[in-house]
């Protein structure tokens, strides 16, 4: 157990994004670290939140960023490690792992950031996940080509929103695609594509309980709109629907067979448009991206930044109770915008309860009681922003320096 006094909190944050989770840590009186890359020092950080800040470059090896946390460690005695970005979550686990402080280890972590580690660890638990294969072994590639119906999809094993994945249509373009790989090939995996509706669950998991759960169906797979353009739009399930049923149980199936004891996570899922059957994609051990904190707040009155907060700080000794939350229904409609600042004063349904505020992008979050509604105000807006403010450019197939 720790000692008397304020928990301290490192947070590491290598893309600008979790100023609520610090703002909370520190409106419940912990002393808050965060370390970034030299790239974010003028980043909007909640400064008035954060007690120090230590910068690193973004390719510090292994060894550099042991010793570098390890000497911060001798003046603070840190409390709590936290990942607030995916591209984290293992630089976290070895923090805590070397350090010895509580909270998911590198085994674990693995199963929230490994493609190929969350599928082969689903599969032997008997949850569907697309037909796949590690692309290491020669044999093993062409067995899997063999008995596979195109397309397929040749993703990174340990990326996010649709960076580096590649769309294979022709058995002819497998070869030419892993050999530019090169000795890159073991860090990806192939799997069949599968066509039908994509959705996402993020919950709450307390003490390995999951207390909280919140069901959003894409207009389009994210891979679509990443990769062939398009707006981006997620809407609550209703309760009512069959889906919410099923996505509720394989999502607890997921997080158990993985072994997450506390956090927050965001998991997607794919019901087949040729059987209807629900197939796991990914997880991940942090908050949704593109607004999708906002999105289940709007819905919840929930914000996931601060539960996970809690969540954190309360910790193997503490106790966490979750808050009431609401029933409503809630949409998201956003995309890239060919303006810098998008005027969206045209857009003044009272419904509309969150715009997006971010250069060269257009976004709106919608909420009410009535399912039916906000269904059509996403479906209204989708169109009118792709004629008033979209624009596209592709996924990268690296993340941004």
């Amino acid at each position: 157990m720790s000692e008397p006094g304020p928990l301290t909190v490192l947070c590491l944050a290598t893309y600008e994004k979790g100023q609520e989770f610090m703002r909370e840590c520190k409106r419940q009186g912990c002393r808050v670290l965060l370390l970034t890359t030299e790239a974010l020092r003028g980043a909007d950080w909640p400064r008035d939140a954060i007690d120090e800040t230590f910068y690193i470059t973004r390719d510090l090896g292994r060894e550099d960023l042991l010793k570098g946390v390890s000497h911060v460690a001798r003046t603070h005695r840190i409390d709590r490690i936290v990942a607030l970005d995916d591209f984290d979550v293992e630089m976290a686990a070895l923090l805590r792992e070397h350090l010895r402080v509580p909270g998911m280890g590198e085994t674990t972590a693995r199963y929230f950031r490994d493609k190929l580690a969350e599928r082969m660890k689903a599969r032997n638990f008997g949850i569907l996940v697309p037909d796949f294969v590690h692309t290491v072994n020669d044999e093993q590639v062409r067995a899997f080509a063999d008995r596979t119906p195109l397309p397929w999809i040749l993703k990174p094993r340990s990326q996010a929103a649709a960076i580096g994945m590649k769309k294979i249509d022709r058995a002819e373009d497998l070869g030419p695609a892993l050999d530019e790989l090169g000795d890159r090939r073991s860090f990806y995996v192939l799997e069949r594509f599968v066509a039908g509706d994509v959705f996402h669950v993020d919950a709450i998991v307390w003490d390995k309980a999951v207390v909280f759960q919140s069901m959003h169906r894409y207009g389009q797979p994210p891979f679509q709109v990443a990769h062939g353009g398009g707006i981006f739009t997620t809407t609550s399930v209703p309760k009512h629907d069959a889906a919410w049923a099923a996505l509720e149980k394989i999502n607890r199936d997921v997080l158990a067979t993985f072994g997450l004891v506390r956090g927050v996570t965001h998991t997607e899922f794919i019901r087949s448009a040729a059987d209807g059957r629900f197939l796991f994609l990914e997880t991940s051990a942090r908050v949704g991206g593109a607004y999708i904190v906002n999105l289940v707040e709007a819905e919840s009155g929930l914000n996931l930044w601060r539960e996970w907060a809690r969540l954190e700080i309360a910790g193997e000794d503490g106790t966490y109770r979750l808050p009431a939350a609401a029933d409503r229904y809630a949409g998201l409609v956003l995309t890239l915008a060919r303006q810098e600042w998008p005027d969206l004063s045209a857009y003044a349904d009272p419904e509309i309860v969150y715009r997006v505020k971010k250069a060269n992008h257009a976004g709106l979050i919608v909420a009410s009681a009535d399912e039916e509604r906000v269904r059509a105000l996403i479906e209204q807006y989708s169109a009118r922003f792709q004629q008033d403010f979209f624009a596209f450019a592709p996924a990268p197939e690296r993340p941004p320096d």
